[in-house]
């Protein structure tokens, strides 16, 4: 099993944005940050899951994808199957945002065999408050990084 964390950053709304995240698989753990000017929170959000789920992964594995963002987790498990049932509308008829977005979200999520779960951000988790500081470093300081040997704590 796999266990995805995902975290995005942005520094202003629109502004300089940063997007993260940490896979464990087994004891190993690998990091990836990167970045985007002129972007939004939830922008960077959804390219940290897609990011992830794009990372060397094998179509069998079992995966856990944990986000603090509400906004990914209902939008890929319940909001999307409407969304492209009514043309990528919203309940109120206005175009879904994101569209491009979600829709290799939901190409990727379709692929895997993912579990979607949500935490509470800033909070007692280590792993997530971990892809919260890759992620606003990587929107502050415009960079982007990557390890495959992180040692966490």
């Amino acid at each position: 099993m796999i266990r995805i964390y995902t975290d995005g950053s942005c520094l202003g709304n629109p502004g300089n944005g940063g997007w993260a995240f940490l896979m464990q698989d087994g004891d190993k753990f690998t990091a990836m940050s990167g970045f985007q000017k002129e972007t939004t929170n939830n922008q960077m959000e959804l390219t940290a899951a897609i990011e992830a789920l794009n990372y060397n992964i094998v179509r069998k594995d079992e995966i856990i994808l944990i986000t603090d963002s509400n906004y990914v987790k209902n939008g890929i498990s319940e909001w999307i199957k409407n969304w492209k049932k009514n043309n990528w509308k919203t309940a109120t008829k206005s175009n879904v945002k994101n569209r491009n977005l979600w829709e290799k979200l939901d190409e990727l999520n379709s692929k895997l065999n993912v579990k979607w779960e949500w935490v509470k951000a800033h909070n007692i988790d280590k792993y997530n408050n971990y892809v919260d500081e890759l992620a606003r470093n990587s929107a502050e300081n415009l960079i982007e990084s990557f390890s495959d040997s992180v040692q966490i704590f």
